[in-house]
């Protein structure tokens, strides 16, 4: 586990800040997947508003929503939507605020094999499900002229923990993969046909970066950070890309006419040429009813900078800032924001 504990104190001591305005502690859990970005968020968040203690964990997407549901942390984090069932559990209403966008990568450990190897959905399906299992397949071979694939065992890494990040590789391969779905299915945590684990991005990566012959996926930025190779995946226009910001902007901007009211929606998979096809929506979870008026404002804050100022930090860091119009749609949403049924936000 991960622990993002960035502590804003003041000259004003623990109970305050200089202009005397009482300090507020903000705990938020749940995806790796948005961590780096979290961070970074946390770190500016400081220089405008230094009267707010933010605390991140970065333990999953189904560690936050258990930990927003059981009501231990001030908001979770999800790289997919609650469902129906999980809202239901969850007893009080549940607000999906879009944070950014991000891409899955599928990365690699080939010695002698650069970044950009190309993979067909069907080989990616193929793989994981433990039915490929040397690198010279012909399959990968034919996709790949001109590279030299070693006859060599293929180690599938997968996640251990409740995952965002599986939960959209997978429902990535469910669309493509009519066999995937009978064995395997959609979630944050599957029954994995074949490989090892790793717990978080980080243990993804890790392990693949260790172990020569070894696949994974991991959010785009990890595998920046780890300067681990990873592939070219054909998308639904025959065209094989690497994630990038633009593809990844592109998956969105595909997508936002589909976009519910309450703004859960999948865009792994979506038309056109230039759209990286594992794609995804990553979310803040709040109750709509605060139970602390002065802890829901500050919260209600953080968010609508976050959706506005905290944009401007996603393309550095391999995220993609969210489109115009879902960014309207989201301040909407933000705007339930309540407390004894009262509005907690004025914009």
């Amino acid at each position: 586990m991960l622990l993002l504990c960035l502590l804003i104190l003041s000259t004003g001591g623990c109970g305050g800040t200089k202009d005397g305005a009482e300090e507020v502690s903000l705990q938020g859990a749940g995806a790796t997947f948005p961590y780096p970005l979290y961070s970074k968020w946390i770190s500016e968040y400081h220089k405008v508003n230094a009267r707010v203690r933010l605390d991140y964990q970065s333990i999953g997407s189904g560690g936050g929503i258990k930990q927003l549901t059981e009501r231990t942390v001030d908001f979770g984090a999800s790289d997919v939507p609650m469902t129906d069932e999980q809202l239901r559990t969850a007893a009080k209403e549940v607000l999906h605020i879009p944070s950014a966008l991000g891409a899955v990568a599928v990365i690699y450990n080939l010695p002698g094999v650069a970044s950009g190897l190309k993979i067909t959905s069907d080989l990616l399906a193929d793989i994981f499900l433990g039915k490929i299992t040397k690198w010279n397949h012909p399959g990968i071979s034919a996709h790949n002229p001109g590279v030299s694939m070693p006859n060599a065992d293929i180690l599938v890494v997968h996640r251990t923990d409740g995952s965002g990040t599986t939960a959209v590789f997978v429902d990535y391969l469910n669309k493509v993969s009519s066999e995937w779905v009978g064995r395997v299915g959609r979630g944050t945590s599957v029954n994995w046909p074949a490989g090892i684990g790793g717990k978080g991005n980080e243990g993804v990566a890790g392990q693949v970066k260790q172990t020569a012959g070894s696949i994974g996926y991991v959010e785009l930025a990890y595998a920046e950070q780890n300067q681990i190779a990873y592939a070219e995946i054909r998308n639904r226009s025959g065209i094989f890309l690497k994630p990038s910001v633009a593809n990844i902007t592109a998956a969105a901007a595909s997508m936002s006419a589909q976009v519910p009211d309450d703004l859960r929606v999948s865009i792994t998979d979506a038309e056109g040429p230039a759209v990286y096809p594992i794609s995804a929506l990553t979310y803040i979870l709040v109750f709509r009813e605060q139970v602390d008026e002065q802890k829901g404002k500050a919260v209600g804050d953080f968010l609508w900078w976050a959706i506005h100022d905290g944009q401007k930090f996603t393309g550095p860091l391999q995220y993609a800032p969210l489109p115009d119009d879902l960014v309207k749609k989201t301040e909407t949403r933000l705007r339930l924001l309540s407390f004894n049924n009262q509005p907690l936000l004025h914009r």
